[in-house]
């Protein structure tokens, strides 16, 4: 029998998903779960959306779409981009999935060696495309009240620094940062000549003030942003990237020899999607943001989350995020230890996106196990 472990690429052994994997075969046998551990939008795709898919597909839209994407979709997004932000130089193109962008924003630019800041809490893909390409890692603490230190980021910045992940609304927190917050990161990574990457998968969800983009303070910020959360479209694969032309090429290069393109009949749906509006589903989950902080309110530590459709609860004192975890399940609850998030054990994740009667049966659990 050959040894497996020879043939495992070495790239492959600094992560891995156990964590996630764990939870879910200690929740296998629950019947009918609270489950506050999804990180997709529980309304379904708007029919507009479903029925230009449908007849995309019945109208054999079903062979490889142009790389960059299909001029129905890509020529809206240019638009909206060139409006939002004027910039001279600013090209988009269509991908497949945010984590399809993320992916080939790290493969473009990231050099064996380079070193990638991004900050702890952080979405648990970061960590994994970095060492895919052998780049390092350098997590700048948020704790303890998820808030960006200016001086903290530029003494983690060195000579080998290429890239800064930018990520708001956060996964797992939630959390907004501030425009000020926003623009020192922009304005600090132009200054050291450093690429900028804004990941915006939630900034359609975005509830006590209006969304701004890093790019609005630096012009050559790399923007990733797609459909999988704002209309529900998580199965569908349809994202995009916009940034510096000379990027986006390389970046297409890349995508041509890896993805291929997004898939064509989603692309279509994702140009309806573009004009379907999604305010009332934004209302609803700021509704539910409202009523998770007020139910646990009097048994849990939590940072405000200004957008996306997650909670980040300090755990009890003196407890471990598994084990949390486990007491959890033991009651029909499903969450998500913050160590998978985190170089800390020292918060869970929830997320509200579930329905009302859900939700109250989670802040019952979640009281009652306090």
């Amino acid at each position: 029998m050959a040894n497996f472990d020879n043939w495992i690429a070495n790239r492959t052994l600094n992560f891995d998903s156990s964590g996630i994997r764990k939870m879910f075969d200690m929740a296998a046998n629950l019947e009918d779960p609270i489950n506050l551990s999804i990180g997709q939008p529980d309304f379904d795709v708007p029919q507009p959306i479903k029925d230009e898919y449908i007849r995309a597909l019945n109208e054999g839209k079903n062979g490889y779409a142009l790389t960059q994407g299909i001029p129905q979709l890509r020529e809206k997004l240019q638009a909206e981009v060139d409006q939002n932000f004027g910039h001279d130089d600013r090209d988009v193109f269509v991908c497949s999935g945010t984590s399809g962008g993320l992916m080939l924003s790290v493969l473009s630019l990231i050099n064996p060696g380079d070193e990638v800041i991004y900050f702890d809490p952080f979405f648990v893909m970061y960590p994994a495309i970095i060492e895919l390409t052998g780049g390092v890692s350098v997590k700048v603490s948020a704790y303890p009240d998820f808030k960006l230190d200016m001086q903290k980021l530029e003494d983690a910045i060195t000579d080998k620094t290429k890239m800064i992940i930018l990520n708001s609304p956060s996964n797992p927190s939630g959390v907004c940062f501030s425009d000020e917050e926003i623009k020192g990161v922009a304005e600090l990574a132009a200054k050291h000549g450093i690429c900028l990457v804004s990941d915006e998968i939630y900034s359609k969800f975005v509830y006590d003030r209006p969304y701004v983009s890093a790019a609005a303070y630096n012009p050559d910020c790399i923007v990733i942003d797609g459909f999988s959360k704002t209309y529900a479209m998580t199965g569908h694969r349809v994202g995009y990237v916009h940034g510096p032309k000379k990027i986006i090429e390389t970046m297409l290069k890349v995508q041509q020899f890896t993805f291929v393109c997004s898939p064509h009949p989603a692309q279509w749906a994702g140009a309806v999607a573009l004009d379907t509006d999604i305010t009332p589903y934004v209302d609803q989950y700021r509704i539910k943001r409202d009523r998770l902080l007020e139910g646990l309110s009097g048994n849990y530590e939590i940072v405000k989350p200004g957008g996306a459709f997650y909670a980040f609860p300090k755990l009890p004192e003196g407890v471990s995020g598994q084990s949390f975890v486990a007491k959890a399940i033991e009651n029909n609850l499903m969450v998500i230890p913050g160590n998978i998030f985190s170089d800390y054990d020292s918060h869970f994740r929830i997320s509200y996106a579930v329905s009302d009667e859900k939700l109250e049966q989670g802040i019952e659990v979640l009281n009652r196990i306090a």
